[in-house]
């Protein structure tokens, strides 16, 4: 069906259908455009939230432990690729479908606009025609109706005797050109007439009905490219489908990933301390001073031997004591010290495994430059190996920093194991018992005599278990026993060897003896404790099995 045949006088309804018809394609060329915008803005906002709330890297300390973790880090990995599919959709729709679109418009009003302008010009050219028919026609019926007056007066003068023949005469030459002129006029109208009806035949049969052809099939080529760019539109989406699929799939598998028992047993794993429950309370007997016997001087000289020995053994308790050790305030040790044993033995671990992946990235950076320097010897044209000599020195430099770095850090595991081997318990506050195996400056074991010097024997080696640092001078503590009143017991301990106490204000005591203690390790090594009968002094810590208790003045810690 063509337009030429069928609406051959609808030029003006074909001309606005026509613009109806730009008008849609320019509206859906908007519509496109919006949607490529929220495309784009929904893969940043996508990108935006993943960056939001995936891993920081700033710190080790908050690399993802727990299974539901790993498992939202997959998911948000899995929506960054679904961000970037989203991307790819926009960027098909403005390639393909917009950018068409955008061109294809410009296109079609060009074209309908040509397409008009021929209409409008083949019109104008019929109108002439007409019109220069239509005065031809006219003129011949003025020229008709002047000469029947021309002749109706000739005939009257012709009939009339009064009349002289000149005047006939004139009017019959009136009526000869009047004659002339109209037939002059019929042959002019005949002519445009035959010319209008030649040229309104070829406008109809031939010049609109190709104008309106070449209009149809603009229109026609219009709904044709809506189509393909609905097409367009539609492929853009399904060929992300499939990896928007695996997307959705490996967000399930993540799902599916995580393991709650896992997470409970790493909570388990983070957590743990290492230290034993707290064993029971010992019985406390402050009545034996009050009904001790008085007899033979006994009461007066108990008096005087307690007063002489709490020139060592008395003093008021220095620093608040709190659940679990000494409050502290954040300050951390080489050793991690301030950790429980499970947690410091992890974090010496760690450590231990980047120092030796340092270590080997050292040894391998040696063995490079060494094998340039050879490189460098056999052909000295390729450089001077003399300028490697400064590096291949810090490399063995770092090289010697990093296995001592090791070998201390594996001394402190080693305490750590060997003191939870043993099921010592420790203060979480920082104080630890004296090692059986000390580590001098240069990281490796050696053998300690119990009083305080250094011996390569390997008979002491059976005794070094029953070492013991160097006691306090009593000026030292003359300080803290200024004070006569006795000191409150924190807690108890148990001793794990004998000792002789033969050390001023040192104090004996016997394998497996439960003693209080008065006042905690300061770090050198003792422990102040006092025995049943009252007597004080100061006890190797790593002797005895130590129990801080909670009394009236503070909380307590365990070892």
């Amino acid at each position: 069906m063509h337009w030429g045949a069928e609406l051959w006088d609808q030029f003006d309804n074909i001309e606005k259908h026509t613009q109806w018809g730009i008008d849609f394609f320019e509206k859906y060329t908007k519509f496109v455009k919006e949607r490529l915008d929220i495309e784009q803005s929904y893969a940043k906002q996508l990108r935006n939230l993943v960056k939001k709330y995936g891993p920081k890297r700033s710190s080790k300390d908050e690399e993802p432990r727990f299974s539901y973790c790993h498992s939202f880090f997959q998911v948000l990995n899995e929506l960054n690729d679904y961000a970037g599919q989203r991307e790819v959709v926009a960027e098909e729709i403005g390639h393909r479908v917009y950018g068409e679109l955008v061109r294809y418009t410009h296109d079609l009003k060009m074209e309908r606009k040509t397409h008009l302008q021929e209409g409008r010009k083949a019109q104008q050219y019929l109108d002439m025609c007409w019109k220069q028919m239509d005065n031809s026609k006219k003129k011949f019926e003025r020229e008709c109706k002047e000469t029947e007056k021309a002749q109706i007066g000739y005939e009257k003068l012709d009939s009339d005797h009064n009349a002289t023949k000149a005047d006939v005469e004139k009017a019959k030459q009136q009526l000869n050109l009047r004659t002339h002129m109209a037939d002059d006029s019929k042959n002019e109208y005949a002519a445009q007439l035959q010319t209008f009806n030649s040229e309104q035949q070829k406008h109809f049969q031939f010049i609109m009905p190709q104008i309106f052809k070449n209009l149809q099939d603009m229109d026609e080529r219009r709904i044709v490219k809506l189509s393909e760019c609905y097409r367009g539109f539609a492929e853009a989406e399904r060929r992300v489908v499939p990896i928007i699929n695996k997307c959705l799939e490996g967000m399930i598998s993540a799902a599916k990933s995580v393991d709650d028992r896992k997470d409970s047993l790493i909570v388990v794993e983070s957590f743990k301390s290492g230290f034993e429950p707290p064993g029971d309370f010992p019985f406390e007997d402050f009545s034996q001073n009050i009904y001790r016997t008085v007899s033979d001087g006994s009461l007066s000289a108990n008096k005087q031997e307690m007063r002489g020995d709490q020139k060592y053994t008395t003093g008021k308790s220095k620093g608040k004591l709190w659940l679990f050790g000494k409050k502290n305030k954040g300050t951390t040790s080489e050793d991690f010290s301030h950790l429980p044993p499970e947690q410091r033995r992890k974090k010496l671990q760690q450590r231990i495994d980047e120092l030796n992946k340092e270590h080997q990235k050292e040894i391998d950076q040696r063995d490079a430059l060494n094998k340039m320097k050879d490189v460098y010897e056999r052909n000295p044209q390729m450089g001077d190996s003399g300028s490697l000599h400064p590096k291949i020195s810090e490399t063995m430099s770092n090289i010697d920093r990093l296995r001592y770095e090791i070998q201390k850090n594996e001394a402190w595991i080693a305490e750590v194991e060997k003191t939870c081997g043993r099921g010592d318990r420790r203060l979480s506050g920082g104080a630890a018992f004296e090692r059986p195996i000390e580590t001098n400056h240069h990281g490796t074991p050696g053998r300690e005599s119990p009083d305080g010097s250094y011996t390569d024997d390997p008979s002491q080696e059976q005794k070094a278990h029953h070492r013991y640092p160097e006691p306090r001078r009593s000026v030292e503590f003359d300080d803290e026993f200024e004070d006569d009143e006795p000191l409150p017991a924190i807690g108890h301990c148990k001793s794990l060897y004998p000792f002789d106490g033969q050390n001023e204000g040192t104090l004996s005591m016997n394998e497996g003896e439960v003693l209080y203690v008065i006042e905690e390790d300061k770090g050198d090594g003792w422990t102040r404790a006092r025995k049943q009968n009252g007597q004080e002094g100061y006890v190797p810590t790593s002797y005895v099995d130590i129990t801080l208790e909670r009394n009236s003045k503070g909380a307590v810690t365990y070892i």
